[in-house]
């Protein structure tokens, strides 16, 4: 039985079981819901925080809410059309445009990896361990997850013994879930070496600084230059990388997220000449309508897109200027006649 558990557990992902829990205490202690439910208790519940909670966070609560009633053996009320048409309706109603994390641009990668090598250097001058290693971490960390298009909790799942380096080539990190393999199967990401902005060579520094030969790959450190044993906490990456942005002088940190990396990648990849299937393939996107959601197409390029298509029209043929016009069509007053102006100075 115990052995029957751990496949369970291992089926699913951990933050996905603690949201589901989150959701289910929300509905049941905060809002009083008696579980299991009912259709009409359900469409109120979501009218009751249509105003204050986000169309994904609604949709997230139903999920979990399906899923207790399934494993439950109860019926499942949120599939009821009363609850669709509820839901259809909140989104019509508090339609909101998406809050999208910024892309992180090539030129702030390259601003935060000049910071970052200056503040190792000088750790390394004035003896700081614990400085150099969070910089060295931090380092390997932010460029593996630009080059590499990583989602948060793929960087903290990362572990050595399933990473290989190729000198001169690349590295291969293979991790046995993601967000996209829904199926378990596992999966290899490869990353190129590169000669400018290197995520293998800042790896390779990391690992060999704080020796590791097993275990996560981007690990804690406290004050004293101790590595942890575990990984960073998913949550914990954003306000590491908004704290990284600030100190190395990137403009608005607080518009940055974990997503930040993926997105400018993504970008960077499309302004490159990558097309949307191979970008799709190297990032781990399964549909089309994912990877358009971390795409963004600037204006200057749109204005770039209808200036080419009209390069095609005929050189504008050169009019002759138009006639001038006599006082009289301009203002339509007419004029008396010459002899007629003389008699009056007369």
């Amino acid at each position: 039985m115990a052995r029957l558990a751990k496949y369970l557990e291992a089926a699913e992902s951990d933050s996905t079981r603690r949201s589901y829990a989150s959701a289910i205490r929300h509905f049941e202690v905060e809002c009083k819901g008696l579980l299991p439910s009912t259709a009409d208790a359900i469409a109120r519940y979501l009218a009751d925080h249509a105003a204050t909670l986000a169309i994904n966070t609604l949709r997230q609560r139903l999920a979990a809410l399906s899923r207790w009633h399934t494993d439950q053996g109860f019926p499942d009320p949120t599939k009821a059309a009363l609850v669709r048409q509820v839901l259809k309706g909140i989104r019509s109603v508090h339609s909101v445009r998406e809050k999208r994390a910024r892309p992180l641009e090539l030129a702030a990668l390259q601003q935060i990896d000049q910071w970052l090598d200056a503040a190792i250097c000088n750790a390394q001058r004035t003896g700081d361990h614990p400085a150099s290693l969070r910089h060295t971490r931090d380092r390997s960390l932010i460029l593996l997850g630009f080059w590499r298009g990583f989602r948060s909790d793929e960087l903290v799942n990362l572990r050595v013994e399933n990473t290989e380096v190729t000198p001169g080539q690349g590295m291969t990190c293979y991790l046995g879930r993601s967000k996209g393999d829904r199926q378990r199967e596992g999966r290899v990401f490869r990353c190129p070496a590169l000669s400018r902005l290197c995520p293998v060579t800042a790896f390779n520094a990391w690992v060999s600084l704080a020796g590791l030969t097993e275990g996560p790959v981007f690990r804690k450190i406290d004050r004293w230059g101790h590595v942890a044993e575990e990984s960073l906490h998913v949550n914990s990456l954003i306000p590491l990388l908004r704290s990284l942005f600030a100190e190395s002088g990137v403009e608005s940190p607080e518009k940055y997220s974990s997503h930040s990396m993926r997105r400018g990648f993504a970008g960077w990849a499309r302004a490159s000449g990558w097309d949307i299937k191979e970008l799709m393939e190297y990032v781990g996107w399964k549909d089309v309508k994912s990877a358009m959601r971390y795409l963004d197409a600037s204006d200057s390029s749109l204005q770039a897109r209808f200036e080419q298509g009209l390069t095609a029209l005929a050189p504008a043929a050169q009019l002759p200027p138009p006639p001038l016009l006599l006082l009289t069509e301009l203002t339509g007053i007419a004029h008396p006649p010459a002899e007629s102006a003389g008699n009056l100075d007369s």
